[in-house]
């Protein structure tokens, strides 16, 4: 029976009644999904998938796909592989939060206070993917750069597009330039949701708006050598895209998320004014001793939420 990793959630609801292929399967599969959890990735199916196909432990096909699914089901079932690293964005439980004293309450909120720190920069950046599921790979870079960031859903809505250029024609107005950081799948949809972004933002916008496509790109599928599947014949933009890139397609999934963040991080360095980001750091930590301060008052020390 595979050896389980120490970290992570492994909680057995079912006996690990599976076959010799199926235990191989979860062996390989159970230090990948370990890999990312330790490095505090939320990640889906599909993309401990495309590991699998990159390294090629699988071929590229539905059935390959639908061969990890179970596995990585089974295994969760079998106690085998963590339940914490997998996690489902498109349900949760919702409602309003509640505090137990006027102490915690000030704690909780000290934790979560941020200063903007983009307001006193000549950019303002946000981070915009194509896929859902890969939210819990990009979500950490960008709060760590205190960065916003979006899921498109594929082709943005147009409520969410007329928000959007709402939003950044009111960066303009304060003198920023706004920059949409996209990401999108390199498939004939995936590949002009790019322009369609930068069009529809410019005319809600009143300006124009920069969109810098970070990935996928061309130079990255060949440098990492990413698996490919057909594109899409039946999308109408499929006769202009393999005219220009040929039959075949890549899916973002295929990236791993340190690359991922990498482009990221290095994309939005680039934008920030240093001196101007240290200061603004500066009155964050100055608020946060008000902070402190207030929570002191109370004279509620032995209530730790």
């Amino acid at each position: 029976m595979p050896a389980k990793p120490d970290k992570g959630l492994y909680l057995r609801y079912s006996p690990a009644r599976l076959g010799a292929a199926k235990l191989d399967l979860i062996s390989k599969l159970g230090p990948i999904v370990a890999e990312y959890e330790n490095a505090g990735y939320a990640v889906s199916v599909r993309q401990i998938y495309y590991q699998m196909v990159s390294t090629g432990q699988l071929p590229n096909s539905p059935r390959s796909y639908d061969m990890v699914q179970g596995a990585l089901n089974d295994g969760r079932m079998a106690g085998l592989i963590s339940w914490t690293a997998i996690e489902d964005r498109g349900r949760s439980l919702r409602g309003l939060g509640y505090q137990t004293s006027v102490a915690g309450a000030l704690r909780k909120t000290r934790a979560g206070y941020l200063r903007d720190l983009w307001a006193d920069q000549p950019w303002r950046p946000e981070v915009w993917i194509e896929k859902d599921s890969l939210i819990g790979v990009i979500g950490g870079i960008c709060n760590r750069l205190r960065v916003d960031f979006f899921s498109c859903h594929g082709y943005n809505s147009q409520s969410e597009q007329w928000a959007a250029g709402r939003r950044f024609a009111g960066y303009v107005q304060k003198g920023q330039r706004p920059i949409v950081l996209h990401l999108g799948d390199h498939d004939p949809s995936g590949v002009d949701m790019t322009r369609d972004n930068r069009d529809r933002l410019s005319m809600f916008a009143g300006t124009p708006v920069l969109v810098q496509r970070l990935a996928l790109n061309m130079p990255q599928i060949e440098e990492l050598n990413l698996p490919p599947f057909w594109a899409k014949v039946t999308d109408s933009r499929a006769a202009g895209y393999i005219a220009q890139y040929g039959d075949h397609a890549w899916e973002l999934d295929a990236l791993r998320p340190q690359y991922m963040e990498k482009l990221i991080e290095d994309a939005v360095r680039r934008l920030r004014e240093p001196a101007e980001w240290e200061a603004a750091m500066a009155r964050e930590n100055e608020d946060q001793r008000e902070f402190d301060e207030l929570i002191a008052q109370t004279g509620d020390d032995n209530d730790r939420d």
